[in-house]
């Protein structure tokens, strides 16, 4: 068998898929970041998987998987979502100097204001906020949020995102991705969502989500860097749509050069979701690792990641009597 080849078992089930959302962004993050702001088709060309390279070790993963780990482990713990518990995890970490974290959320975290104020003060005065970094950390989120139907998961995901990202923009980028995960966990095609699920943008950034996210959109004609929070969810879409298994569509992401380790881990969510986790190939799974700075030398495996999706679903569940076999109920406001 080839080792490249998808590691498939026979149909995903519910778990297997919320794993697979879970640890398959984790991959696509750490398969990416060697080749971050390289050129387009590195890895296709003969570049090594998950090898060493931007300050990474082999296998290791990026403050994406980190910042998902952290709302993971607040949703878990807390029982629902707490902002100012999810935020107060973010300010640890962010000042346990982890190798890298973008500049709009290291000011956010550091700039001294409150949870409720810090990141709608740095888009008042930056008036730029849209980057990729609440669609990185989604995976997380958007398997406890699942079973609580459509309109709530979206509503969560918002949420989640204005902690760091004033840019309205940037949460609706996130709540499209987050319902994307719920189509694909009931065991449905998450590209035929698309047109209900941008029904629900906001009106002021329907167009734009609209035009990334058609089908005939490609990352070559984005008008932005796929740092960008609408290039880098078209990208991963354009990823799942043009191909047919999760290791695909996820070096089809690294190949398209730019923020890799983001944009593959928006696509390792999606695929992962779709193909569950036995399609993530078990070489890229073996070196997986997730530093988290600011709690005392902790390191996450591959292991640990599918623990916590198992309980991000169950506790998801727990907390939305009713929603039938997908969780498709469509309470109004999001669990806590």
């Amino acid at each position: 068998m080839d080792p490249a080849a998808d590691d498939r078992s026979g149909p995903a089930d519910r778990v297997d898929r919320a794993v697979g959302a879970v640890l398959g962004s984790a991959v696509g993050d750490a398969l990416g970041a060697p080749y971050e702001f390289g050129p387009e088709g590195r890895l296709s060309a003969g570049g090594e998987e998950m090898c060493a390279g931007g300050g990474w070790d082999p296998g290791e993963a990026t403050y994406d998987t980190q910042m998902a780990v952290l709302v993971g482990e607040s949703l878990v713990e807390r029982d629902g979502l707490e902002l100012p518990d999810v935020f107060a995890r973010f300010q640890r970490w962010a000042a346990g100097e982890p190798k890298d974290i973008g500049l709009q959320t290291e000011d956010v975290l550091t700039n001294g204001e409150p949870w409720d104020l810090a990141a709608a003060l740095h888009f008042r005065v930056n008036a730029l906020a849209a980057g990729n970094g609440s669609l990185m950390r989604a995976s997380t989120s958007a398997v406890y949020f699942a079973p609580a139907g459509r309109r709530a998961t979206m509503d969560a995901a918002r949420r989640i995102a204005a902690l760091t990202h004033g840019d309205p923009a940037a949460g609706e980028g996130t709540a499209v991705l987050h319902e994307l995960v719920r189509t694909a966990m009931d065991g449905d095609d998450p590209l035929a969502a698309l047109p209900a699920t941008l029904a629900l943008v906001r009106p002021a950034d329907r167009e734009r989500y609209d035009r990334v996210l058609a089908a005939d959109w490609h990352p070559g004609l984005a008008t932005e860097f796929n740092g960008a929070v609408w290039p880098c969810l078209g990208s991963a879409v354009w990823a799942l749509r043009t191909t047919s298994g999760f290791a695909q569509a996820v070096r089809a992401a690294v190949d398209l050069g730019g923020d890799t380790d983001t944009v593959a881990a928006v696509t390792g969510t999606l695929a992962g979701a779709r193909y569950g986790a036995a399609a993530i190939p078990r070489h890229w799974t073996e070196p997986l690792h997730v530093p988290l700075p600011g709690s005392g030398g902790r390191v996450l495996r591959a292991r640990d990641l599918r623990t916590l999706a198992r309980r991000l679903l169950a506790a998801g569940s727990r907390r939305t009597p009713g929603a039938g076999r997908s969780g498709t109920s469509e309470a109004g406001s999001c669990p806590r």
